[in-house]
């Protein structure tokens, strides 16, 4: 649910410096320390349109680097297209361990900036439909709701285009 609660996290950190206004939205924990596999339900519930949750999908290439795709709504990352942007021959989803390793940030709280400048990241058109986002956080648990102008706004330099299948 969206509180006024307090979470600090490199994300919030960075919104904070740069003066854009977020909301923390709690997502419940099963047993196991996983998030809830309902999110857009709980999201529905609460008025937030859950077609605007950003995915942050991590890929690993054949050159041995990472590459974050943040895509707006459903479908599936075009292989085709993220390897003849990246000039790649190959690249896959990375594995669990590699997404912690790599970015910082675990499984379920990856967000689609404040991460390791090694990391490039793509944004796909989908993002630009949306007028208020919802990010990981940096912190299991727990999402961010911003307007997407401002989440687009620090993504400038990012390589944006359409990198999904709908």
């Amino acid at each position: 649910m969206i509180m006024s609660i307090s979470i600090t996290s490199p994300v919030t950190e960075l919104l904070e410096n740069k003066g854009i206004v977020f909301e923390v939205i709690e997502i419940p924990l099963t047993e196991d320390k996983k998030p809830v596999r309902y999110l857009e339900e709980l999201l529905s519930k609460q008025g937030i349109d859950p077609q605007s949750i950003v995915r942050s999908l991590l890929f690993k290439t054949a050159s041995d680097y990472y590459v974050l795709l943040a895509v707006a709504g459903g479908g599936r990352a075009d292989w085709g297209v993220l390897r003849k942007h990246l000039n790649e021959r190959k690249c896959r989803m990375a594995e669990f361990d590699e997404v912690s390793e790599s970015t910082g940030y675990v499984v379920g709280a990856v967000p689609p900036i404040a991460l390791p400048k090694e990391i490039k990241v793509l944004v796909d058109f989908s993002m630009k439909s949306y007028e208020t986002v919802v990010i990981g956080s940096g912190v299991l648990g727990f999402a961010l709701s911003l307007k997407g102008a401002d989440l687009l706004n620090l993504l400038e330099d990012a390589d944006q285009g359409q990198f999904v299948i709908l």
